[in-house]
């Protein structure tokens, strides 16, 4: 943002464009963290949003931006780094 022309402000989103439930992402990290824990599920508040998949087309034209990282990588990388600085 810091980069781009005077005129433009945002904000922009950079989420990730992949679509994907909290619960497979909480699957996922349960997964590759060999975690024994357990989901548990409440009401949903109601403001809560039917779509979590971001329109990502003001960063890629404006920034020129868009995610190099696939989700699992991301989450891995992650994991990986939290165990160098959490020791059991």
């Amino acid at each position: 943002m810091m980069n781009s022309r005077d005129e433009f402000t945002g904000p922009v989103n950079i989420g990730n464009p992949n679509e994907f439930t909290i619960k497979e992402l909480a699957e996922k990290v349960i997964e590759l963290t060999g975690a024994k824990s357990k989901l548990i599920f409440e009401p949903l508040p109601s403001d809560d949003p039917l779509q979590r998949q971001p329109d990502i087309s003001l960063a890629k034209k404006e920034l020129g931006w868009q995610p190099k990282v696939q989700l699992e990588e991301g989450l891995i990388k992650t994991i990986d780094y939290f165990k160098t600085i959490v020791k059991p």
